[in-house]
């Protein structure tokens, strides 16, 4: 028999009559609507269908309170993560939001109602507070800076009743609600049932710690890997889901089942841990596999880590009699190559050769095209992570050239532009400042904000160029340090860019000018001129600086391919 859910009573609020589910529907036409942000449909989704169990909607100032201060509901449930509503006081006064009132919930991706919320209260949180005692009141952990710079002022608490489930249109044989779950435990006989919790992909390691898991147990498995909303920086669900997929036929037969969970983590530590354990209760689970460092957010800038090691267990173990789910420790996994297996690391005697490869290791491998051995991963997973991580050479990037007009970054970036022409291997895209002013920004004057506004635009194309694998070259005057800085954090998400300053002086880009337009703002005939009647700031921290009244157009380039191909960006000829 599956194990019962946190609190006794699955609160699956999808499975509603149908006459009731129309009057809702029609009702919610009606009423004013607060619009869900991803991470409150994440949050919603798990409310619907059971997952937050025994939530049925977002907390009120008593159970808010509650779970800040000591882990319970105001009715004494343990409930370890604050599960909030956050709007703006505009939303607040616009939508007069009140005790008692309904409001509509609907999705930003396709304006779907998907519930109704009947108001309890709305209340101003101390967020300080909750920093401190939910995350432990470092300001860089992550959930600190979303709690500070990106939850709104009011939270709005209250049941909800669903009307529509969330459309998904990826794997959606594989997002099983807690329902749903349990009904397919049942099915397969299944009595004890260990959950696995991943935001990485899994190779052979992870595979043989949950097997021994589930053989130490006489029980099997849920590979139950979060698809909603994790760690900046993480590998993108798509390429993880694959992996997992390719991963299943290694388990020994009907030992494993794989599900998703379209949950928004915050990284809290022991909190978050307690909170995996309540949700994979609720998903029928007996077992729950807690690591080092779980759900830790790594280290601070410092280099000191938010959380201890163990942190996650203990406070998992300091509850396990009122969660009803038996912890198990993650084991670190190591390879002997001699007896061709893998064993816990404390298992393995003193002398006994061992291997291991590192995430920075993996990364590099992936980067470089170098082999990655079958004793670490499968070849059907590493097939699948090099067509998502291609090595450099078939990596899209940025060249963002930046300097006076007429400095020369315009004839640096078309003779670039012919040279990785003639080099192939990828498409290669130009966009040049007069080019973009005149296709993409010519409503655009020459204002700081519009400056700005057309840096951006040239940022957004580069990195979606980028993101494709095509060589961008981008030549904009590009005078504000703050807009080139924003420039490579958006092209960053998807590539490489590289910031090369043309820094020809104004003097000699004025005295080269054949077309005059150096005299015309002399004449103040133009306005907010670069160099004239509009600053320049230096780049701080340019890849590279180049001179056109030292340096011919040829010896540049020739420049710009050497540091491409330092980094691995071009194949040899």
């Amino acid at each position: 028999m599956a194990n019962p859910p946190h609190g006794g009573v699955l609160k699956d609020l999808l499975a509603r009559d149908a006459p009731r589910h129309h009057e809702l529907e029609a009702e919610a036409a009606n009423l004013p609507a607060i619009v869900l942000t991803e991470r409150q449909l994440c949050d919603l989704e798990l409310i619907l269908n059971g997952g937050f169990s025994p939530l049925e909607g977002f907390m009120n100032e008593k159970d808010y309170n509650g779970v800040v201060e000591n882990l319970r509901l105001a009715d004494g449930a343990l409930f370890s993560m604050p599960i909030c509503l956050d709007v703006t006081g505009q939303v607040v006064e616009r939508l007069k939001l009140k005790a008692g009132a309904r409001v509509t919930l609907r999705d930003f991706r396709d304006d779907r109602n998907l519930a109704i919320l009947t108001i309890d209260d709305v209340y101003r949180p101390d967020k300080k507070k909750e920093a401190q005692e939910v995350f432990g009141g470092d300001p860089e952990h992550p959930a600190i800076v979303f709690l500070n710079n990106t939850v709104q002022e009011f939270y709005v608490g209250g049941k909800v009743e669903a009307i529509n489930r969330l459309n998904h249109y990826d794997y959606v044989a594989l997002r099983y609600t807690p329902a749903e779950l349990r009904l397919h435990f049942e099915k397969l006989g299944w009595s004890k049932v260990v959950a696995f919790q991943t935001r990485n992909p899994m190779h052979r390691a992870h595979r043989e710690l949950t097997v021994r898991a589930a053989r130490d147990r006489q029980a099997n498995v849920l590979i139950h890997p979060v698809v909603g909303l994790t760690k900046p920086g993480d590998i993108d669900h798509f390429t993880r889901v694959r992996v997992y997929q390719a991963l299943m036929p290694r388990y020994p037969n009907g030992m494993a089942v794989l599900g998703l969970l379209g949950l928004a983590m915050r990284m809290g530590g022991p909190r978050e841990a307690i909170w995996h354990a309540i949700i994979r209760k609720n998903h029928g689970a007996t077992h729950f596999i807690i690591g080092r460092d779980h759900a830790g957010p790594g280290k601070n800038s410092k280099g000191k880590d938010f959380y201890g090691p163990y942190d996650a267990q203990y406070a998992v173990e300091k509850y396990k009699s009122e969660l009803g789910i038996d912890v198990v420790e993650f084991q670190m996994m190591t390879y002997l190559p001699d007896s061709d297996e893998y064993r816990p690391k404390d298992q393995v005697p003193e002398g006994v050769k061992t291997l291991d490869i590192s995430g920075t290791e993996l990364r590099r491998r992936l980067r470089v095209g170098a082999p990655i051995p079958e004793w670490f991963s499968y070849p059907e997973v590493v097939k699948v992570l090099r067509e998502s991580n291609p090595p450099r050479a078939k990596q899209g990037f940025t060249i963002f050239l930046t300097g006076y007009t007429n400095s020369g970054k315009d004839a640096i970036a078309r003779a670039l532009q012919v040279t990785l022409n003639q080099q192939g291997g990828r498409a290669v895209s130009l966009l040049l400042g007069e080019t973009v002013r005149h296709e993409l920004s010519s409503e655009l004057g020459f204002t700081r904000d519009d400056r700005d506004t057309n840096i951006a635009r040239i940022a957004f194309v580069a990195s979606e160029l980028t993101k494709a694998g095509a060589a961008v070259i981008a030549a904009p005057i590009a005078p504000f340090e703050e807009a080139r800085q924003e420039a490579r954090e958006v092209v960053e998400k998807y590539g490489t860019f590289f910031l090369v300053h043309v820094n020809t002086s104004l003097e000699y880009a004025e005295k080269t000018d054949k077309r005059g337009v150096y005299a015309r703002a002399r004449r103040n005939s133009i306005k907010n001129f670069t160099g004239v009647n509009d600053p320049y700031e230096k780049p701080q921290k340019a890849d590279m600086t180049v001179d056109c009244e030292k340096q011919g157009v040829r010896e540049i380039v020739h420049s710009i391919v050497l540091l491409l191909e330092s980094q691995g960006f071009l194949e040899a000829a």
